[in-house]
């Protein structure tokens, strides 16, 4: 297993994290992902053809989103055995426990937050971000949200991203609060306010979580939208790490939009090295590349989802 993780580790590192240059030199790294790790029968051959599930996945990207762990809490050997079966540039993303953001509300969360990080710390240097979704009807307190923070982190020094839903966590209150605290805004699509399509909060990583629009959680991406976000990823400023998570995966649109990105990206990235996988057929897409693709496809009437 070790040979066959490390025999396919360069491809995997050339096709999903591209490497643009940043400001002053430094470098960027931008890694694409889905919410999960499952293949949709009509890319399977995108992707490897040996082992599990995760193992095939990580053939192909360097990054996933784990949403299991909003649902339940995983023993600290499963965490540990998915380390250990993806290469040593792989990343994994995972969403905070349900249990501590829907069911307790960010109240008295001690005990379930000990129980999500003991569990999450054995995928080691293989922990991406941590991930906060909020449910929608959770209305920012200055006090409450400051004490959940602080209790995380105590826990937890590593990247963390939040994704609020109610409209109260987009006011300056709420901004300096994640600002303090380490934590950076997700951008999603679609966002209940404007400001949610953009990051936020700390800098320490960008993090846009695609939902799928204009049918959410269905709707696949236009080549246009995905040459659009190619093209302001490679050319942003600075040099934090960027994150794209594919969430519409309720028709198993995600995998191929994050293959698709992915080739966006390295044809946007001159410099970066042609993957093993340049010759396979690409995501098929209808729409026609415009002069300026748009930085945020057009918003419809959506379905909300806990």
């Amino acid at each position: 297993m070790a040979e066959r993780r490390e025999g396919r580790e360069d491809r995997a590192q050339r096709e999903s994290r591209a490497r643009p240059s940043g400001e002053r030199g430094k470098v960027r790294e931008i890694r694409v992902g889905v919410a999960g790790w499952a293949i949709p029968s009509h890319v399977k051959h995108r992707f490897g053809d040996e082992g599990s599930a995760l193992e095939r996945y990580a053939d192909a990207l360097t990054a996933v989103e784990m949403n299991s762990t909003f649902y339940r809490f995983h023993e600290p050997a499963t965490f540990a055995r998915w380390a250990a079966s993806v290469p040593k540039d792989f990343r994994f993303a995972v969403k905070l426990a349900g249990e501590i953001t829907h069911h307790r509300r960010l109240v008295a969360c001690e005990e379930p937050l000990e129980r999500f990080f003991a569990g999450v710390r054995e995928l080691g240097r293989k922990l991406g971000p941590v991930l906060i979704q909020l449910p929608p009807s959770l209305v920012y307190d200055d006090t409450l949200a400051r004490r959940f923070f602080y209790q995380l982190r105590a826990l937890h020094d590593g990247a963390v991203v939040c994704e609020p839903r109610h409209p109260s966590w987009f006011a300056g209150t709420a901004g300096r609060a994640l600002v303090e605290h380490r934590v950076a805004r997700v951008a999603a699509d679609p966002s209940p306010t404007a400001a949610g399509s953009e990051p936020g909060g700390h800098d320490q990583v960008t993090y846009f979580r695609l939902h799928g629009t204009p049918q959410m959680y269905h709707s696949s991406y236009p080549k246009p939208y995905l040459h659009g976000l190619a093209t302001r990823l490679t050319h942003a400023r600075g040099s934090a790490p960027a994150w794209v998570i594919f969430d519409n995966t309720a028709a198993g649109a995600a995998a191929a939009n994050a293959l698709a990105l992915v080739q966006e990206l390295r044809r946007a990235t001159p410099s970066a090295a042609t993957p093993k996988s340049a010759t396979k057929p690409s995501a098929k897409t209808t729409a026609k590349t415009p002069a300026q693709a748009p930085a945020t496809p057009p918003r419809r009437p959506r379905r909300r989802r806990a």
